[in-house]
């Protein structure tokens, strides 16, 4: 999985982690709520995208640990409605 601008995401069940291996957020549905169970982005496909729509939706909160980090390859740039997300690095 990657971010609209082509960041890579490591994906372990429902939790995303970035490629440094910080937890960006918990699925629910096609949506990502981040620890503080506030709105990170809209899964479409295989992207991670933030659409200011969805934005007001909340979440319970949730605690994870890192993972281990990894080289993962960039992807280019999607043309998918919405902005990129903030994802710790």
């Amino acid at each position: 999985m990657h971010t609209k601008n082509g960041k890579p995401l490591q994906v372990s069940g429902s939790t995303l982690y970035s490629a440094a291996g910080q937890v960006v957020g918990r699925m629910r549905e096609d949506k990502l709520f981040g620890l503080n169970g506030r709105y990170v982005g809209t899964v479409v496909g295989d992207r991670l995208v933030y659409r200011s729509s969805d934005s007001a939706r909340v979440a319970p909160g949730f605690a994870s640990a890192r993972c281990a980090p990894r080289s993962l390859p960039s992807r280019p740039r999607s043309a998918v409605r919405g902005d990129e997300p903030v994802i710790p690095e």
